[in-house]
């Protein structure tokens, strides 16, 4: 049985057949932006290496510095979009993104491009969950579910198709742009979507705009940086001591903010309303979110690891190669609402089940040999996508379903925020079994069985959300 939290009318809240017709473009755009840089970078490392003469610390940070801060200013820019209104903040990070992206581009030295990398997170960190929170109060039903597909299709297509985009770049080599081209493709994009946001998106707030808890922002900023930065950072230093000392310190901090959030809650204001674990289809979604990108991010890096040193290709033939997860994905993300509104739960178990079993036929070929070329490893990405497609958008939308607009942004910001440290964390922990084994083809059938019974442990807990959608 759900236990929804009671909806309170609220005056921002618009009927789907109301909702301007340019407000999905505007704010799938700013999606499509965000999910294309977490992926596109990496294609780009080795010119941009060599172009700004960089050593390997900086071009970590070119990664790290945009995950982190996206992830640490998550929490933070829902509240700041439930006080001061979600349409101006989304613009005020759309504007810094593009600014940032155009500074990426022009950079020209290694610390110009972290540091622009880093304004990037930040951006990227405002417009996420007011992307999230605009969805939930700006359809219901139906349009809802719709809008939520188009979402999870647009994450879908920046991250799967965010290797090739950028190989097509680099190989094309506008205006002798090389990896720059990376970051200002973009710019029109931007731009453009700047220019429609005061037409398109209505604004909206919390009913009793809410303060900003400064306690609550730096016990979870602190928290979350502790937390993350040694699992961007840890393996590839060998785990040293600061590491294990943040993670340890950020355990306490971050017990510290849920302790203050729950006496906040009847006392103030606080950053994130404890009320929303109430709701069983809140709290059981987050659980499948976390196993969801534990083993997202973490697939897609040893995927590519395998393809460029098990198997010898160079990013665009390897970014050709990923869009067989791409065609899969196309093809469920598409209907996905429709299949969820008919099967409910089903749907996702479904998905979840597709993916193990997309695995399962990877492992399969992934052992390089005269009989197994590397398009033997299609079938199994194409069902691993069809998987995929069935997830990604129904999830989300199934964790905000049961949340009332009032608490929208709260939960948007959760939601965000457990997504990126997921990912994060399945990046550090599948990356120590891949780098201890022998092999990279012994690597990567490791990480393939231990993404195998994650996607199972991932069917199992979508069990917990209620039969219907």
């Amino acid at each position: 049985m759900s236990t929804a939290l009671p909806t309170r009318p609220t005056p921002t809240a618009h009927h789907p057949s109301h909702a301007p017709r340019g407000l999905l473009p505007v704010v799938l755009a700013a999606t499509f932006m965000t999910s294309l840089d977490v992926f596109v970078v990496n294609v780009a490392l080795p010119s941009l290496q060599a172009d700004l003469r960089a050593g390997p610390a900086a071009v970590q940070w070119v990664v790290a510095g945009f995950a982190l801060a996206l992830a640490v200013g998550l929490i933070t820019a829902a509240r700041l979009g439930d006080r001061y209104g979600r349409r101006r903040v989304f613009e005020l990070g759309l504007a810094l993104f593009t600014l940032a992206s155009a500074a990426c581009g022009l950079a020209p030295t290694a610390a110009t491009l972290v540091g622009a990398r880093v304004a990037q997170g930040l951006a990227a960190a405002l417009m996420g969950p007011q992307v999230l929170t605009i969805l939930r109060t700006a359809y219901t039903g139906a349009a809802q579910a719709r809008a939520f597909a188009m979402y999870g299709l647009t994450m879908g297509v920046g991250a799967v198709f965010g290797q090739l985009i950028g190989g097509v770049l680099i190989r094309a080599d506008l205006f002798g742009l090389d990896w720059r081209s990376c970051f200002l493709i973009n710019l029109p994009v931007g731009l453009a979507a700047l220019a429609l946001v005061r037409r398109c998106l209505p604004e909206s707030r919390a009913p009793r705009p809410p303060g900003l808890d400064p306690v609550g922002v730096a016990l979870s900023t602190t928290g979350l940086t502790g937390l993350v930065l040694p699992l961007i950072q840890g393996r590839a230093q060998g785990w040293p001591l600061w590491t294990v000392l943040l993670l340890i310190a950020s355990t306490a901090l971050l017990a510290g903010f849920v302790l203050h959030q729950h006496r906040t809650r009847t006392t103030g204001s606080p950053l994130v309303d404890t009320r929303l674990f109430r709701s069983r289809t809140f709290a059981a979604g987050l659980a499948a979110q976390l196993a969801f990108w534990l083993g997202q991010a973490s697939f897609f890096l040893v995927l590519a690891l395998h393809l460029q040193l098990g198997r010898g290709l160079d990013a665009l033939a390897a970014g050709l190669v990923f869009t067989a997860i791409g065609l899969g994905y196309l093809i469920t993300s598409t209907t996905a609402d429709r299949i969820s509104a008919r099967l409910g739960r089903h749907a996702l178990t479904l998905g979840a089940l597709l993916m193990a079993a997309g695995l399962g036929l990877l492992a399969l070929a992934a052992e390089p040999g005269p009989t197994t070329s590397v398009w033997w490893l299609t079938p199994g990405l194409f069902i691993d996508g069809l998987g995929m497609g069935l997830v990604i958008a129904p999830l989300t939308s199934a964790v905000l379903a049961d949340i009332s607009p009032h608490l929208a942004g709260s939960a948007s910001g959760v939601l965000a925020t457990v997504q990126q440290v997921a990912g994060a964390l399945g990046i550090a922990l599948l990356g120590l079994l891949y780098y201890a084994a022998p092999t990279p083809t012994t690597a990567f059938t490791h990480s393939l069985a231990a993404l195998t019974t994650l996607e199972l442990l991932l069917a199992a807990l979508l069990q917990l959300l209620p039969r219907t959608p």
